[in-house]
């Protein structure tokens, strides 16, 4: 949001609130006063985002020989799946509406999370086309949310805290926000360039290369409905090759870096790390 689609305001506060107040200001997410009152005013009463879509029907060949008997997000992670893990991180952040896309053993995945109420949350399923792609599975939700929403992948666990995630796409105005990690090598992920918060390039496992940015994308996103605009109406699609690099070129998507942890639970190597270092936030 730009300083045109502001309003200048003056206005009095008790000594205690402005106490209060200024005890959210960090320098960082929350830069000063003006910025405090407009993050609690976004926070209370601007508009809520209470739906996320996760993307679970991937077969998971690289988690074989585990994916042989499971979908990759029901590998367990301290006991539970991974995908009860993504369900309960977006249910203590209010985000309670859920649709699922099953594709590979799916009837496990419904078996496990039935309608959600057991966990906090409403679930409902979509099955997960053949050979449409993370894209093409996206294009399946052309006229079924009014708002935006939150877009996950399966098989990702992270510390983020979404209502700051929220409250960065409200007031960046995008038709896209990607949240953001950083990694040592980031050749085999979605490499993301950032200008201030707008993303300016993005790479698909562009391979090792000294002057890539570290950025990555962690694979959870907030999509404003009209995306399914810009997806083709057929044949395989993959968002982060055929779509996002598109909404750069249009200056329409925008990136939230977290420092929380994240993973990509794709590989063995990748899973033996989790079971090792995963550590879930206590709101």
């Amino acid at each position: 949001m730009n300083k045109k689609e502001r309003l200048r305001l003056t206005i009095t506060l008790r000594k205690d609130l402005l106490s209060y107040l200024d005890q959210t200001i960090d320098g960082n997410k929350i830069r000063n006063r003006s910025h405090a009152i407009e993050y609690i005013l976004g926070q209370s009463l601007g508009p809520k985002i209470k739906k996320a879509v996760i993307l679970a029907g991937g077969k998971g060949i690289q988690m074989r020989p585990l994916t042989y008997e499971m979908p990759k997000a029901m590998i367990p992670v301290h006991g539970k799946p991974i995908l009860q893990h993504i369900l309960e991180s977006l249910r203590d952040d209010g985000i309670t509406d859920i649709t699922i896309f099953y594709g590979h053993l799916g009837k496990m995945i419904l078996d496990h999370f039935g309608d959600g109420l057991k966990y906090g949350v409403k679930i409902s399923y979509v099955k997960e086309k053949e050979q449409a792609g993370t894209g093409g599975s996206v294009r399946q939700l052309k006229n079924r949310f009014a708002d935006a929403f939150i877009l996950i992948y399966g098989d990702v666990l992270a510390n983020l805290n979404y209502l700051d995630f929220i409250e960065f796409h409200k007031l960046h105005n995008g038709l896209a926000s990607v949240a953001l990690s950083s990694l040592e090598d980031p050749s085999e992920f979605g490499v993301v360039g950032l200008h201030g918060s707008k993303i300016v390039s993005f790479q698909e496992k562009p391979g090792k290369n000294p002057t890539l940015s570290r950025l990555v994308s962690a694979g959870i996103y907030i999509l404003e409905p009209e995306i399914t605009n810009y997806i083709p109406q057929k044949g395989y699609i993959s968002l982060e090759q055929d779509v996002l690099p598109d909404l750069v070129k249009k200056n329409k998507i925008f990136g939230f870096p977290f420092e929380g942890k994240w993973f990509d639970v794709s590989t063995p190597e990748i899973y033996e790390r989790v079971i090792k270092e995963w550590k879930e936030n206590k709101k």
